[in-house]
């Protein structure tokens, strides 16, 4: 990515091999991501020119001086939200909050400083520390997560985000969930994957909203009890007359103002919003008071499912491995990956599930 709104380039660049603390890791499988039109779009800021992807997985070639974690043909999945393992959000359960995230964030640079990426003397930039729509990637070894590996490539890559992201939140922030009303805003990867985990534990009604009908019917495949076209219905009155008073839970996994008011107006007495989609910097929402406070009502935010990565996302794969959740069914299409921008434009579009670069 050269410029805001417009193509992606492929280009030859020159990858320089991993400093101290860094992995070399050849690129089997990288996800599309909505985040990723956020940066193409100007939505979020990044510096440019810099390489994109952040939802990826490989295989280990080359570590750099210090890492013992990891070795050649480990196989790994890449975070994006890398953790020191040693400050407070890291021991409580919540790296997703440590602060050197928001050095990948802010700097676009790896956590030691600077970039491995170049062309002609010019430095490229990093993506949250990741850039995998690439055939190579060097990265800091606090942003891996080793997996087996007879694991596919294409479900690592989307655990690393959209899936962890998705069912991270029921699992952690809904943990009453059994038995209790969940409604879903956004039938994307990340709300699919809300979906399947609010099966796994036993939601009684599992509500998603949508402006796609194919993603409805995604969404009712993998345990959608009720879906609500949002084009043709509103939201929060069919979620009041489905549940009787309102969902215990919403997830919002759009991240508008309009979506997550509405998500608010759907809650039940008692019950919590949990947005995990991001807006643009400066964004703001606003709900009634009296109705926030006289309704017992919650309006929270969740980074990354509050997660606690380096564990979950292992067993998330477990689960996988074990036959009880599908993960194969949040796959839409792959693409290779000079075909990265085609990519782009059927996620805007019409895209059913997760997208998948192939270098």
């Amino acid at each position: 990515m050269h410029d805001i709104d417009a193509p992606m380039v492929l280009e030859d660049l020159d990858l320089d091999g991993p400093g101290p603390g860094e992995v070399r890791v050849r690129i089997e499988a990288a996800g599309v991501c909505h985040s990723d039109v956020h940066y193409l779009t100007g939505t979020l800021p990044a510096r440019t020119p810099i390489v994109l992807g952040h939802e990826g997985a490989g295989v280990v070639e080359e570590v750099g001086e210090g890492v013992t974690a990891f070795g050649p043909g480990d196989k790994v999945v890449l975070m994006w939200r890398p953790r020191c393992g040693a400050c407070e959000f890291c021991l409580s359960g919540l790296p997703a909050q440590c602060a050197l995230g928001r050095v990948h964030g802010q700097t676009n640079e790896l956590l030691r400083g600077g970039t491995r990426l170049s062309k002609d003397d010019a430095r490229y930039h990093h993506l949250m520390g990741d850039s995998c729509f690439a055939e190579q990637a060097v990265v800091s070894q606090e942003s891996l997560v080793r997996i087996d590996s007879d694991i596919p490539s294409q479900i690592a890559a989307i655990v690393g985000c959209a899936v962890i992201t998705g069912m991270g939140t029921v699992l952690n922030r809904m943990p009453d969930a059994a038995g209790k009303s969940i409604a879903v805003i956004g039938a994307g990867g990340v709300g699919l994957s809300a979906v399947i985990a609010a099966e796994l534990v036993g939601a009684a009604q599992i509500i998603v909203s949508d402006i796609v009908p194919a993603r409805l019917e995604k969404a009712h495949d993998l345990g959608a009890t009720h879906t609500i076209d949002s084009a043709k219905e509103d939201f929060a009155t069919r979620v009041m007359e489905i549940t009787g008073g309102g969902a215990h839970y919403v997830l919002e996994a759009i991240g508008r103002q309009n979506t997550i008011r509405a998500g608010f107006d759907a809650l039940r007495a008692g019950g919590t919003e949990i947005v995990v989609g991001l807006g643009a910097v400066g964004d703001a929402v606003s709900v009634p008071i009296n109705q926030l406070v006289q309704g017992d009502r919650r309006l929270v935010g969740a980074l990354y499912g509050s997660s606690n990565t380096p564990l979950q996302l292992p067993e998330i794969l477990r689960l996988y491995r074990a036959g009880r959740i599908p993960l194969d069914k949040l796959l839409d299409r792959s693409f290779p990956l000079e075909e990265a921008n085609k990519a782009i434009e059927h996620l805007r579009g019409s895209a059913v599930g997760r997208l998948i670069l192939v270098p």
